[in-house]
């Protein structure tokens, strides 16, 4: 039977552990965990998904004459969970300063009473992303099978979610629901990105959506498009710097197709249709329809023009 040096390996580990946390100025006090659990939102991601369709994502032995007692019961528990992750994190971004756990317990429970009200709302935006996924998509059953099946909707509740938590300052909090999604579907959306109602995302595998990206109403985007930056502009010191407006604008009512990327803050105006694998550094009229063109010398460019009648299937 083999024998490992399982002693030495734990020595080794910890030696390694404190030398970062040493370097990150992390404490090294005996304690419980300072940062929030990824499996700890998971469950509490997924008793809100119950919460805003019962009879959907609910438990599976839940009757509409106990819809209430369990949205009420499952609501409580998940805003509680929420709390305790919430306060992980502004004690971990407060750590370096003289210790007030009586603010941070204010900024917490503000923060997570603040996330609560926006629920009803979320619900109405989802419920327009389920209908414009059901008749943007000519294979959709019902808006059932949109909801239980579609990875577009599922991305765009954890995303619904995760913007509430990013606006209300909990940034890392939305940033493991938004990976959360981003790992069962691969679509990547930024919890910071603005989207407006009735978006859908067909397909989805590849998209992504960055930060600061402003999306309007009524927008379709296919598989592979990416909503990106063009530069990163650095500090004096070298460091990138956080938070410029560097991804693109769209419009209402745009349509994006597969592979398109789309860079920089550039406006895609209100009705533009971006044809597939389009490569956009520049804004877009309204009403336009883009493509790429080949010129006789192999070039590749994309060519602009006036608004033509959609012939992609989904």
């Amino acid at each position: 039977m083999a024998v490992f040096d399982i002693d030495d390996i734990v020595q080794s580990l910890q030696t390694v552990r404190q030398q970062w946390r040493e370097v990150q100025k992390r404490s090294l006090e005996p304690g419980g965990r300072e940062l929030p659990a990824r499996e700890a939102l998971a469950g509490i991601l997924g008793t809100l998904k119950g919460v805003l369709f019962p009879m959907r994502l609910g438990p599976p032995d839940l009757r509409q004459e106990s819809e209430n007692y369990y949205v009420g019961h499952a609501l409580d528990s998940a805003l509680h969970g929420l709390l305790a992750q919430a306060r992980l994190e502004l004690q971990y971004k407060a750590r370096h300063l003289p210790r007030d756990d009586e603010a941070i317990e204010r900024q917490a429970s503000a923060a997570v009473r603040a996330f609560a009200e926006t629920l009803p709302r979320i619900r109405r935006l989802l419920d327009s992303d389920v209908l414009a996924a059901f008749h943007g998509d000519p294979a959709a059953g019902s808006v059932d099978e949109v909801l239980l099946c579609y990875p577009g909707v599922l991305v765009m509740i954890h995303h619904r979610l995760a913007h509430e938590l990013y606006r209300l300052k909990l940034p890392l909090l939305a940033r493991i629901a938004a990976e959360l999604a981003h790992a069962k579907t691969g679509i990547d959306i930024h919890p910071g990105a603005q989207i407006g109602a009735g978006f859908f995302i067909d397909h989805g595998t590849g998209v992504v959506i960055g930060e600061t990206t402003i999306i309007g109403d009524r927008v379709r985007l296919y598989q592979a498009v990416t909503l990106g930056a063009k530069r990163f502009p650095q500090d004096a010191e070298g460091h990138l710097e956080k938070g410029l407006a560097r991804h693109p604008i769209v419009e209402d009512d745009v349509v994006i197709y597969a592979g398109a990327t789309i860079l920089g803050r550039v406006t895609l105006g209100r009705g533009a249709v971006i044809g597939g694998n389009v490569w956009l550094t520049h804004d877009v009229a309204p009403g336009s329809y883009v493509t790429q063109a080949v010129s006789q010398s192999g070039d590749v460019a994309t060519r602009a023009s006036a608004p033509q009648p959609e012939n992609v299937a989904s």
